[in-house]
C-alpha cells in the first residue's frame, strides 16, 4: 500500500468525489479532504440534471441581456452593485468570449465530451448500483414567448449540428406529454440526451463506492496550503484545529505525491502556489423543494427548464425541485428571499396547479464560473504533481464522472488528450 502513488484530493463535491473514485479504481492510494462534509457545497443542491452538449453561457447578446437584467434582483442574472476589481475583470474576460467564434470553439470541445459524459454517467450508476432516482428520460426546454422560442430553437440548431437529437414541439404536443403545463406554454424543445437524479443520494453513494475501492475520506479538514519543494508537490498543510482526531495527518501536514484541487470557486488561493491565474467567480444558485400534493407541486412526468426565467423544474421522489438563477454577489451564502420567491413565481406561470404549500427545503450554493465558459482541468503551472479541476459552472454534476476519469488517466497514465482544450495553460 505504501508504495502506491498517494493522491490527496481537496474538495468533497461531485468533482472531487469523482476524481477520487476513478483514481482509487485505477490503483492509487487516495485521501479525500473536505472542510465540511461530503457534498456540502453546490453539488448537493443543484437541479439534478445530467444535460450534455449545450453551448456555454458566453454567447452573442449575453452581455446586452445581462446589463439589462443585472440590477433587477428577481431577474435570472443578478450582479450585486459593488466595487470588486476581480469581478469586473472577470466580467470583461467573459464579455470578450461572447462571440459566435467562441461558441463554435467551445462546442468543438464540449459536444464530444458531453456524449461521453452521458454514457459514462449511466455506466457508473449501473456498475456501482447507485440508487439515486436516475432516469435517463431527457427534459423539455419550454417557452412562453416568441422571443424565448426563437432562442430555444437557435440553441437546438447549434446542438443538432454536433450530433445531438433535439425535438421541436408546439404547445399542444407539450401539454399532451406533460398535462401540467399551462396554456401560456407555446412551444419548446425536447432533449433526449439527458437524465435526472437526486444529487444528495448520488453523492452519498459515490462516497460509499470510493470507500469500497480503498479510498479514505476525511471530513472537517480545512486545507490552507499546498506544500511544494523544488518545484514538486510534497503534500498539504491543514489548520491544526481541524486535524486533532485524524491520525493520518501528522501535526498539520499530510504528505502526497499528487494533489488535486477540486474546491470549486475556492481553488484560486491554493492555485497561486503554481503562479497560475484562474479566472473563476462564484455564481450563486438557489433551489426550492416543494412536496407533490393537492396544495403543493404537480406530479411532473418529465423535468423541464423554463426558458425565459432559466428555472429548472425536476421531479425527485416525493417532491419537485425548482432551481436556478445566477447571482454574482461574492463568496457568501446569503439567501435573498426575493430570488427564492422568483423560482416559484416563474414556475406557477407554467404550472397553474402549483399550490401554496411551504417549501421543505430552501438552499443556496456557489458554482465555479470560468470566464470563457469552459471547465479548467489539468496539470497546474510548472509545479509537478499539482492538478486542478474547477470552473464547471452549471455542468458540475453532468461532467463530474467524466472529469474524474480524465484526471485519473492524466495522473496515473501521464497523458489525457481530451484535457487539451480544458487546460489551465490557456490563461497564461
Amino acid at each position: 500500500m505504501s508504495s502506491r502513488l498517494h493522491v490527496v484530493v481537496v474538495g468533497g463535491g461531485v468533482i472531487g468525489l469523482s476524481c477520487a473514485y476513478y483514481l482509487a479504481r485505477g490503483g492509487a492510494r487516495v485521501t479525500l479532504l473536505e472542510r465540511d462534509h461530503v457534498g456540502a457545497g453546490a453539488s448537493w443542491g443543484n437541479a439534478g440534471t445530467v444535460s450534455a452538449g449545450h453551448p456555454p453561457l458566453n454567447r452573442p447578446g449575453r452581455v446586452r441581456d445581462g446589463l439589462r437584467q443585472m440590477l433587477d434582483p428577481t431577474s435570472p442574472l443578478y450582479i450585486q452593485p459593488r466595487v470588486d476589481v476581480k469581478l469586473w475583470k472577470w466580467l470583461y474576460d467573459f464579455a470578450i468570449h461572447c462571440t459566435d467564434d467562441h461558441v463554435e470553439h467551445a462546442m468543438r470541445i464540449m459536444a464530444p465530451l458531453g456524449k461521453e459524459a452521458f454514457a459514462l454517467f449511466t455506466e457508473l450508476v449501473h456498475e456501482e448500483r447507485i440508487q439515486c432516482g436516475y432516469r435517463p428520460e431527457g427534459y423539455f426546454d419550454v417557452c412562453s414567448t416568441e422571443s424565448g422560442l426563437d432562442g430555444a430553437r437557435h440553441e437546438a440548431g447549434i446542438i443538432e449540428r454536433y450530433g445531438y437529437h433535439p425535438e421541436h414541439l408546439d404547445g399542444e404536443e407539450l401539454r399532451r406529454r406533460e398535462p401540467a403545463f399551462s396554456e401560456s406554454v407555446i412551444g419548446g424543445v425536447y432533449y433526449p440526451e439527458a437524465a435526472i437524479l437526486q444529487p444528495s443520494r448520488f453523492l452519498t453513494s459515490l462516497a460509499d463506492a470510493l470507500l469500497r475501492h480503498g479510498g479514505a475520506i476525511l471530513e472537517g479538514v480545512d486545507v490552507r496550503e499546498v506544500r511544494v519543494v523544488a518545484g514538486r508537490v510534497t503534500g498539504v498543510r491543514t489548520t491544526a484545529s481541524s486535524v486533532t482526531d485524524n491520525s493520518m495527518i501528522k501535526g498539520d501536514s499530510l504528505g502526497a505525491d499528487v494533489v488535486v484541487l477540486a474546491t470549486g470557486p475556492f481553488s484560486l488561493a491554493m492555485a497561486r502556489v503554481a503562479g497560475a491565474r484562474l479566472p473563476v467567480q462564484p455564481g450563486k444558485g438557489y433551489h426550492r423543494d416543494i412536496e407533490i400534493g393537492p396544495n403543493g407541486a404537480p406530479a411532473l412526468n418529465v423535468a423541464c427548464v423554463l426558458s425565459e426565467s432559466s428555472v429548472f423544474c425536476t421531479p425527485m421522489d416525493t417532491f419537485v425541485r425548482f432551481a436556478g438563477t445566477m447571482e454574482f454577489s461574492g463568496s457568501n451564502h446569503v439567501m435573498r428571499h426575493d430570488r427564492l420567491r422568483q423560482l416559484t413565481t416563474a414556475a406557477r406561470e407554467a404550472f397553474p396547479a402549483l399550490g401554496s404549500a411551504r417549501p421543505n427545503s430552501e438552499w443556496v450554493g456557489l458554482r465555479p464560473m470560468s470566464a470563457d465558459g469552459l471547465p479548467i482541468v489539468g496539470p497546474l503551472g510548472d509545479v509537478e504533481g499539482l492538478v486542478v479541476a474547477t470552473g464547471h459552472g452549471m455542468l458540475g454534476l453532468t461532467l463530474g464522472p467524466l472529469t474524474g476519469q480524465m484526471v485519473a488517466n492524466q495522473v496515473l497514465g501521464g497523458e489525457e488528450p481530451r484535457l487539451e482544450g480544458l487546460s489551465p495553460d490557456r490563461f497564461r
